[in-house]
This record gives structure tokens, sequence and C-alpha cells, in this order.
């Protein structure tokens, strides 16, 4: 199995082109790809992956880079958030799922 480390030397390997990520704008000779449903992204850092694709929390504003969570269609980073907005039925982690983490 290779390591990190090699799976991203191997992932830039033989590139002899320069693309320009969509978030900053950077010319750069080692930027990525991402595809979800049927449309390409091009980025030059995950930090500019998540600020272009991650979902934003409806009440406080962050960018949903974990699980978060959802009621009717609308999203929000924690359960806290969503509380805030007037959601309460909603849970970060169930009990049940606490429970087989901890045992």
């Amino acid at each position: 199995m290779e390591s990190t480390k090699e799976v991203i030397i191997n992932l830039f390997k033989g590139r002899d082109h320069h693309d320009t990520c969509e978030v900053c704008g950077n010319d750069y000779d080692k930027t990525f790809e991402v595809h979800i449903n049927g449309k390409t992204h091009v980025f030059d850092s995950f930090e500019c992956a998540i600020q272009g694709l991650a979902p934003v929390c409806a009440h406080c504003g962050c960018r949903i880079i974990g699980h978060g969570v959802e009621a009717d269609g609308v999203f929000y980073c924690c359960a806290h958030c969503a509380g805030k907005d007037g959601i309460h039925d909603l849970e970060d982690r169930t009990i049940t799922e606490r429970k087989k983490s901890t045992a």
C-alpha cells in the first residue's frame, strides 16, 4: 500500500500544464479536479475546494465540512445552530451511536 506522500507525489507526476483554481484564481501546476453531478471543478488547495463546494450553515454561516444536520432542505453545521433557528428535533449524534463509540 502506498503512503500518503507517495499518493500525492504520484497524483502530480508527469503534469506539464497549469490550471486555474476556480475560487482564488491561482494559476498552478498542482491543481486537482473534483467531479460532482457531471460538473468538473478545479482547485489548487483543499481550502479552496471547501470554500467552493461545502454547504453553508443557515444559522452561523460557517462552511460545513463534516456531516452537519439538515431540516427541510436547510443545512446546519450542528444541532445547536438548528435549535437557534427553531429546529429542536435534531441531534448531532444519537444516543445509540454515542454508546457504540464508547464501548
